[in-house]
């Protein structure tokens, strides 16, 4: 069964791409209609998982060069864009930080910080995951938490009396995990890939950069908020456990704390690594207004991560230093994320080079007369329910260079349009494969479908109303400061 779906995936991929091509209902021009063929065929095959989305972004550069749209020089340049090697960089130090338990040691901290209460261990672990996240993608903050979670309901079971409350915790505990990932990772440039991508879909149309810091200024707060609501929403109102404090849920966090011991040499090191690397993430504008260099964000990133192979990590290996990153670590690193990266940007540069992004901006450009919020509410809405079954990433590759084009037809700044929908595509949280850390937790067996479908559509019409007006009202006075 699954064979046949996985030939009909890729079928169906190829002939919905020569129908594209055939009717050309839109009356396009014929490298246009090569284009937009392109890319249907490339959507299809991402919704349908027909191949690994890493995979289907390597289809520009042998069609592209074939059909003429664009030469392999041309077209090989997207897979090294900036924004490219700032998720490089990213991902390097999040791999350090992984590997010498670091993350874990943050974790347990703010746990112990915030109480051991049902509701105060759900709020630490809120904390916890939805700041490591900001500076981790969201599945590997996810993958990372999960089992720490785990270890405490496994505590909560053997001390507290089965019944509604135990469940509860467990539930709400498994959720936020999966939904603070989502919403940290809104925070930041690098906390998910679609932040990424949109920035280097920006760049690439618009020759301007945004900054890390102005980046942190918008969404941060927006994150803030989110996580709050998810807090007060969680344990509150739906899933209310009223578990007191714990001594041996506290016993357990002590002992986890106890057992990774004093802060080790290495954990020094790339805590001082990446401490330094987010000043200069915060801070580069003052170094740059020295005009003695020019700093960005992306240089950053590969300054962190190459410090990080020179760094000895106070160990040894075959009686030689051993580094805080080798590169045989890098084989757990998702490099098809960056190929990812490099194919949309391939694709959304040919529809912008044969017009057919500027043809779709005019003809959505009859949408204005809904109005400069309703508009946003709507991209803000489509995204986020299109994100429930498709891939967030391939979403923003596809849905950016038509709302820019969409802006630009209406006199709008790109940045009104495109940062909702790319906050929206991370907000997901009614069905498993809306991300990645949905499924994780979905996988713990402690979540029913129909538990994750409420909360998660509670939570998704939260997300709209915050998305749609903060970006509505507080990103244009933000960018009136910051430009």
């Amino acid at each position: 069964m699954k064979k046949n779906q996985h030939w009909f995936s890729i079928l169906l991929g190829v002939v919905l791409a020569l129908a594209a091509f055939s009717f050309n209902p839109f009356a396009l021009k014929p490298d246009a209609c090569k284009a937009v063929a392109v890319a249907v065929l490339m959507i299809v095959w991402w919704v349908t998982e027909a191949l690994p989305m890493p995979v289907v972004a390597l289809v520009p550069l042998i069609l592209h060069p074939l059909l003429k749209i664009g030469t392999i020089e041309e077209v090989s340049k997207s897979y090294s864009n900036p924004v490219v090697f700032l998720f490089l960089g990213g991902f390097l130090i999040g791999l350090a930080i992984e590997k010498w338990k670091l993350h874990k040691r943050i974790a347990l901290q703010i746990v112990k910080h915030t109480g051991t209460s049902g509701d105060r261990i759900i709020l630490g672990f809120i904390i916890a995951t939805g700041f490591i996240s900001m500076w981790l993608s969201n599945t590997a903050t996810t993958m990372m938490m999960f089992p720490i979670a785990l270890s405490v309901i496994v505590v909560m079971k053997e001390h507290e009396k089965p019944g509604p409350g135990l469940h509860n915790f467990s539930l709400a505990l498994m959720l936020v995990i999966a939904y603070a990932s989502n919403i940290g990772g809104m925070a930041t440039i690098i906390g998910t890939p679609p932040n990424v991508a949109f920035i280097g879909i920006i760049e690439k149309k618009y020759g301007y950069t945004v900054q890390f810091l102005d980046w942190m200024i918008i969404c941060t707060p927006l994150a803030l908020i989110l996580l709050a609501a998810l807090y007060i929403v969680l344990t509150k109102w739906m899933f209310p456990n009223r578990i007191k404090s714990s001594k041996e849920a506290t016993t357990f966090i002590h002992q986890e704390i106890k057992g990774l011991g004093r802060l080790s040499v290495a954990e020094k090191r790339v805590l001082a690594v990446f401490l330094a690397t987010a000043t200069l993430w915060i801070t580069k504008d003052l170094f740059n207004g020295l005009k003695l260099f020019r700093l960005d964000d992306s240089m950053i990133a590969l300054m962190g991560a190459l410090t990080l192979f020179a760094i000895p990590s106070g160990t040894t290996e075959e009686h030689k230093p051993k580094m805080l990153l080798t590169w045989e670590d890098t084989s757990r690193m998702a490099w098809g994320i960056l190929l990812l990266f490099g194919g949309g940007i391939a694709l959304a540069a040919s529809l912008e080079k044969v017009g057919v992004m500027e043809q779709i901006g005019n003809w959505l450009a009859g949408f204005s007369h809904m109005g400069g919020f309703a508009l946003v509410l709507m991209v803000v809405v489509i995204s986020i329910f299109l994100s429930e079954l498709m891939s967030n990433v391939a979403q923003v590759i596809v849905l950016a260079p038509v709302l820019a084009a969409l802006a630009d037809a209406l006199h709008l700044d790109p940045l009104m349009l495109g940062l909702p929908m790319t906050l929206a595509a991370s907000a997901a949280a009614m069905m498993p494969m809306g991300t990645p850390p949905n499924a994780i937790v979905f996988s713990s067996g402690f979540i029913k479908l129909k538990d994750m479908l409420k909360a998660g559509f509670v939570m998704n019409l939260i997300s709209i109303a915050v998305i749609s007006l903060f970006c509505w009202y507080v990103l244009p006075l933000v960018m009136s400061v910051l430009r």
